[in-house]
């Protein structure tokens, strides 16, 4: 039942949010409490997300859907009172941002706007992600089915994750994969984890400079005498030009 110990939990966790807010966002730094909690759109969300899960573990009917409804209409966020989110949780400016009613957070965890916690399929049972602790996800990120990210794991933007991610890992692109793990480069140039490398495009423009190498080596070999000097590939194929069919049209009407 929704309690005196219930309240007390509720209130120290929005005064750890608001915390964590002053600490990981820049345009907080000197803020104080009652400015954070009114104009910072994530901080709101996550403070009636607080009172909704409350009123659901207490078994209260309909309250905690209204008031999840109504965050998401104010702020943008959209919180399943289900979702269970730990201490310390961050949404940095939080537009778009979809949470889950089976989703898990740990603490100290980090979500950029854009970012979904969402379902796979039409599934029952667990369907949402798992977050472990210190987790950062980057804007636009997709975490989709009931995958774990583990502990200090880095999701980087716009990544689609549909199956699990170490701790200690960091994954990029769709579908995501290891670029980083324990902290050092799986591929490429070390660098901040906005800018990661991508082990794709590079792959991929490797297998584009090989072609024209082939191609070159091919022309060379068939004798060839129209390669072009430099490129030393032939030229470009001749363009026929479309003209207008005549006659009835075949769309119709």
């Amino acid at each position: 039942m929704l309690g005196l110990g219930t309240l007390r939990r509720v209130a120290a966790e929005i005064s750890s949010d608001i915390r964590s807010a002053r600490d990981r966002d820049p345009a907080a730094k000197g803020v104080g409490s009652l400015e954070i909690l009114t104009g910072w759109a994530g901080v709101q969300a996550l403070l009636a997300h607080r009172v909704a899960h409350a009123l659901w573990d207490a078994e209260v009917p309909v309250a905690p859907r209204l008031i999840a409804y109504g965050s998401r209409a104010v702020t943008g966020v959209e919180i399943h009172p289900a979702a269970e989110i730990g201490e310390e949780f961050f949404i940095d400016h939080g537009a778009g941002v979809v949470i889950g009613e089976t989703a898990e957070i740990g603490d100290r965890v980090t979500l950029y706007q854009g970012v979904t916690l969402g379902g796979a399929g039409f599934e029952t049972g667990k369907r949402h992600p798992t977050l472990g602790d210190n987790v950062t996800v980057g804007s636009g990120a997709k975490l989709l089915g009931p995958v774990t990210i583990g502990s200090n794991a880095k999701v980087g933007a716009n990544t689609v994750v549909v199956e699990d991610v170490p701790a200690e890992t960091t994954v990029v692109g769709n579908p995501g994969h290891p670029v980083r793990v324990e902290g050092r480069p799986v591929e490429g140039p070390d660098s901040d984890w906005i800018h990661l490398p991508d082990p794709v495009a590079e792959a991929i423009k490797e297998l584009s400079d090989r072609i024209s190498q082939l191609e070159r080596l091919l022309a060379e070999a068939e004798g060839d005498e129209h390669v072009e000097p430099k490129s030393g590939l032939p030229p470009a194929a001749k363009v026929t030009e479309l003209r207008p069919k005549k006659g009835p049209s075949s769309a119709g009407g």
